[in-house]
């Protein structure tokens, strides 16, 4: 693998080494029908996976390594799909890389989405993209965690101008800042609307809405069934 893929040594940020979080313990009859009770379950995000990786996972990673050294805290392979979980800082000069890069040419962001972990202390906001190789036949995400406190990251609309909505929806949704959008407004809420409507925090109130005659209440007015 050292011979191979020199540079797989230095794919990680040694300082911001990640190895995957708990996100919390359910107790009770959770996601069960059979009248069983006292069950546990321990909620937690997937772990890391080291090199080898397998396959063309490790030429990416190795070339990215090379153009952008210790950009990532961690790597994910699972389901055939790989994850490399980002270094806030190194977002911008990585995504141009892996554009640019003969051996990447991830000329394509198809997707970019927000995520909100509440129980993640430092780490409660994460951006998602999934990066698209027509030349290659490839596809990475990448993973970006945010902290609740300071949600700016750079926006990415310069190296993929396609991703201008979704960075709006993003911030619309879960109030992630992308610095250096051309036009960071709502594209979903009204403009003076007040909060993030899909943060885990947000309160579930609302407005009535009539279909045909019935009306369907909020949902902190709903009935509420007792096991």
């Amino acid at each position: 693998m050292v011979a191979h893929h020199p540079y797989l040594a230095q794919l990680y940020a040694p300082a911001e080494a990640d190895a995957g979080v708990t996100l919390g313990v359910r107790k009770g009859m959770w996601d069960d029908v059979s009248g069983a009770s006292g069950l546990v379950q321990v909620v937690e995000l997937n772990g890391t996976s080291t090199p080898p990786f397998g396959g063309w996972f490790d030429d990416v990673a190795d070339r990215m390594a090379e153009l952008v050294p210790n950009f990532c805290t961690r790597v994910l392979v699972w389901r055939d799909e790989i994850t490399f979980f980002v270094v806030r800082e190194k977002l911008l000069e990585l995504v141009k890389a892996c554009r640019d890069d003969e051996q990447l040419r991830f000329e394509s962001c198809v997707s970019l989405s927000g995520v909100h972990y509440p129980g993640i202390e430092g780490g409660e906001l994460h951006v998602v993209y999934h990066l698209l190789s027509y030349t290659h036949n490839h596809r990475i995400r990448l993973e970006v965690a945010l902290p609740d406190a300071d949600p700016h990251i750079d926006s990415v609309v310069s190296v993929y101008p396609m991703v201008n909505y979704h960075e709006r929806e993003a911030w619309d949704m879960f109030g992630i800042v992308f610095d250096g959008h051309p036009a960071l407004t709502r594209i979903l809420m009204p403009d003076d609307w007040v909060g993030h409507p899909q943060r885990k925090d947000y309160p579930l109130g609302g407005i009535p809405v009539e279909y045909k005659g019935a009306v369907v209440p909020p949902p902190d007015q709903r009935r509420s069934y007792q096991a």
